[in-house]
């Protein structure tokens, strides 16, 4: 090989090398990952979002207020790194999801061409065998004791009302007039009616998980006759066995009647989400014993 074409070769390459490289530095990529793709429900995941592109090219960062099926609890400012001739953008965010199944997490568009990948994370129950003793969810906070004057006057009139309908339907029983006895206001109806009421009251916690496992009692007495009234929380998860729930109802309605019994024995401080989710649990709960009933 002569000099001449050597020289050619190595100005060929010197003229090809940088085009390749200005067009890999023209490139714009973006990227969504979380930390992990499975977690319990009401449990967090951690979001990432890049986006890495020359410098000079106008970008502006990906807008997010919200996303299906998960709740935002924090974000970060946008990190802004330079490197190589590039500009690198990064945000975290901090998500939660009381959605259980297979959930995606849609693809985030910087522009009609250019957006991130779909991310799937599963959101599952913790594991719940109802033929072993229970445990509780979470480990349990003592709380001072407060004195309040008033906390018990829900509850007697609750009681009270509840001994009225017991009196009721045993003086209806030795009535030789009617062949079939029955309640005035339909079980179901009543029941749904004091929850609503419940929701709209300003009653403290404990007073709130108090009426509400006694809403509860109060049905399952009058729809099934289960007497539930007088029994402790692990002898009526044992009789509610019996009602045919399906495997995940009657897991997420046991765990929130033991939840229960921890906010009124001052063992636990609940928060908003476990309110929410206790609420929806017990009112599934009624709603699909209804649905058994009438089948």
């Amino acid at each position: 090989m002569d000099k001449l074409k050597f020289y050619k070769i190595i100005l060929s390459f010197l003229l090809i090398y940088p085009a390749g490289w200005v067009h890999s530095q023209n490139k714009i990529t973006v990227k969504a990952t979380v930390d992990k793709n499975k977690i319990l429900i009401g449990d967090r995941v951690q979001l990432s979002l890049e986006a890495s592109y020359p410098r000079g090219t106008a970008l502006q960062f990906f807008s997010v207020d919200s996303i299906p099926h998960f709740v935002i609890l924090d974000s970060t400012k946008t990190d802004t790194i330079r490197e190589q001739g590039k500009i690198l953008l990064k945000r975290q965010f901090l998500l939660t999801s009381f959605d259980s199944g297979y959930q995606v997490i849609p693809p985030f568009i910087l522009n009609k061409k250019i957006k991130t990948d779909p991310v799937a994370v599963n959101v599952v129950f913790s594991d719940f065998d109802p033929s072993k003793d229970y445990h509780d969810i979470k480990e349990i906070v003592e709380l001072p004791a407060k004195k309040d004057k008033t906390w018990w006057v829900l509850p007697a009139i609750l009681s009270a009302f509840v001994l009225g309908v017991i009196i009721w339907m045993l003086w209806k029983r030795k009535s030789k007039n009617e062949k079939q006895p029955g309640p005035v206001i339909d079980a179901y109806k009543e029941a749904m009616q004091q929850m609503n009421q419940l929701e709209k009251s300003t009653l403290s916690e404990k007073q709130f998980y108090s009426s509400l496992t006694d809403i509860f009692r109060l049905y399952i007495f009058r729809k099934k006759g289960i007497l539930s009234l007088q029994e402790t929380t692990d002898d009526l998860v044992g009789q509610l066995k019996q009602l045919g729930l399906g495997k995940e109802s009657f897991g997420r309605l046991s765990q929130s009647l033991q939840l229960s019994d921890s906010v009124k024995f001052a063992k636990y401080l609940p928060s908003k989400q476990d309110n929410k989710a206790v609420v929806d649990s017990i009112k599934n709960s009624i709603e699909e014993i209804e649905r058994l009933g009438t089948k």
